[in-house]
């Protein structure tokens, strides 16, 4: 691959909020719509950080928790949120130092990062919900389904990796972004350390290159009823490493969203909310 494979999905997941309101995809130069307003909002003080989440709850089906991926913010969701709280109580949040939350000295993990939603599920009195997540939150889906499974009805996992090795290869060294881009001012605009911008992603980078190591035996051991979703065209994501995935969790659907990228919920918002609702009902 021509350039570094999570250079691509910071650029594909990163949404930057524009005037204080709307959200910006900097890859499509999409100018996203602001997230509706939501029934409750604020901080959660969980393993040592302040996790930033949203509570939207016109609808009384069963509640759903979206997970954005890495480097990104709550309000990637901002085309899905307004269609999926028509039936469900739905609740977003920014992960460990994304977007709003804080983050300690500690290294970035996924299983760290897990446990942040799981207790943020418990602090808002959440026994089950059903796990959306994109990318780095598809990643931490998995981690809870394995240790948490109970807390879990539903698993839509979309573009994930259980392995470094699902990834297409990349050169090495952290992306680089200048004074001026979009990713850099929507950190410094949201994050309450503005000024640690390149250190982050250099934490977030050496995730990437390092995490998960979810063996076969773990993914056999899942019993959440899962989706693994990937689009046809996904940039980052292995073909054949999806369907590993889809063929070692029992009884996994694999969902392949045709003619579709990383960037599937902001590519077809429609199709993406209506292939979360269908396995929600399956």
């Amino acid at each position: 691959m021509f350039i570094a494979r999570r250079s691509l999905i910071i650029l594909l997941m990163l949404l930057v909020t524009v005037a204080g309101v709307a959200a910006y995809d900097s890859l499509s130069r999409r100018t996203l719509p602001p997230m509706p307003d939501e029934s409750e909002t604020g901080y959660a003080e969980v393993n040592g950080i302040r996790m930033y989440y949203a509570i939207y709850s016109k609808g009384r089906g069963a509640p759903i928790l979206m997970i954005h991926g890495g480097l990104g913010n709550s309000d990637v969701w901002s085309l899905q949120v307004p269609e999926l709280m028509k039936s469900h109580e739905v609740i977003v949040a920014d992960s460990r130092g994304h977007g709003r939350s804080t983050r300690t000295s500690e290294d970035l993990n996924y299983h760290l990062m897990a446990e942040d939603y799981v207790a943020l599920l418990d602090r808002l009195k959440l026994s089950q919900v059903a796990l959306v997540g994109w990318s780095d939150g598809a990643i931490i889906g998995i981690d809870i389904a394995l240790h948490h499974p109970e807390r879990l009805t539903k698993l839509f996992a979309h573009a994930a990796n259980v392995t470094p090795e699902g990834l297409f290869p990349d050169p090495p060294g952290p992306p680089i972004f200048p004074p001026n881009s979009p990713e850099r001012l929507a950190y410094e605009r949201l994050s309450p350390t503005p000024k640690e911008f390149d250190t982050f992603v250099a934490a977030v980078d050496k995730m990437w290159r390092t995490e998960p190591h979810y063996t076969t035996a773990q993914l056999n051991s899942i019993r959440v009823p899962t989706a693994v979703v990937v689009g046809q065209y996904d940039e980052a994501i292995r073909p054949e490493h999806s369907r590993y995935i889809a063929e070692s969790i029992p009884n996994a659907q694999l969902i392949i969203l045709k003619g579709l990228s990383h960037r599937a919920p902001i590519e077809d918002p429609a199709l993406y909310s209506k292939t979360i609702e269908d396995f929600l009902r399956s």
